[in-house]
This record gives C-alpha cells, structure tokens and sequence, in this order.
C-alpha cells in the first residue's frame, strides 16, 4: 500500500464535528480499517480536537484547528495542531478510573480515552508557537 496523506482545517467550532468525522471516516476507509476500529479511532480524534475547540483559544476568539492524517502500511497517523494556549494533554496523569464518577476529578477522561484506543501519543509545542499532539494506531494487516 502506498502511503497517503490528507489534511483538514476546521475553525474551533464544535459545529464543524461532522466534517471532522467524514475526514477521519474516510482516512480510515482507507487505512482498510473496520468499522469498530474505525469508530474507535474517530472517538479519540473528537475527544482530541473538540478539546482543542473548547480549550486552545480565549472564550470567543477565533482560531484553526488543522488535522493531518498519514496512513502507510504500518500505521495510521493523526496530528492535530493549533496555535492555541500551550496544552500537553500527555502530561497528564492517568485518570483514576478506580473512582466512582462522583468523586472523580473533573477532565482526564478525555485522554485516557484516546490512549486507551490509540497506541501512541507524542505532544509538542513548537518553536512559532503551535501545539502539536501526534496520534497514532498500529495497523496490523
């Protein structure tokens, strides 16, 4: 298979969610993943970009988030970048699952998840300012 690459770029809007599923859909049609692995990877895209929607910019300031999707023999791979507030999602601890919901800190949840699905997960804050959070799943042919 011959690597391909793709690239989307959203405003931070949670209105734009669907476009950013029928991009990771169709990355992953390609990828020759199947539906439940699919859903899966499209979960921890959402969890990552819709927090970047929410989180990387001011309250009412306009900013992009771009998603680019490189898929080769070996692996799929998504990277997400904005040029919000510098956020390390993988600096977080792991979430106490072990808690019952109530007493259970607020937020985490989010990137447990996207670790739990993904196999891997690398964040970077570029010299010009730019968050990059780099996702990847193993493909196993």
């Amino acid at each position: 298979m011959e690597r391909t690459e793709k690239q989307i770029i959203l405003p931070n809007d949670v209105a734009e969610v669907p476009r950013l599923a029928s991009f990771v859909d169709e990355v992953c049609e390609d990828a020759g993943l199947g539906m439940g692995a699919a859903m899966q990877v499209n979960l921890a895209v959402e969890e990552a970009v819709v927090n970047v929607m929410n989180y990387a910019y001011p309250k009412g300031t306009k900013g992009t988030v771009e998603i680019a999707a490189v898929v080769d023999d070996c692996s799929l791979v998504f990277v997400v970048t904005d040029s919000g507030t510098p956020f390390d999602p993988t600096a977080k601890g792991e979430a106490d699952t072990t808690l019952n919901a109530e007493e259970r800190p607020i937020g985490g949840l989010g990137i447990h998840l996207v670790r739990q699905i993904m196999d891997g997960l690398e964040y970077e804050r570029t010299t010009d300012g730019r968050n990059v959070l780099t996702m990847r799943k193993n493909l196993s042919h």
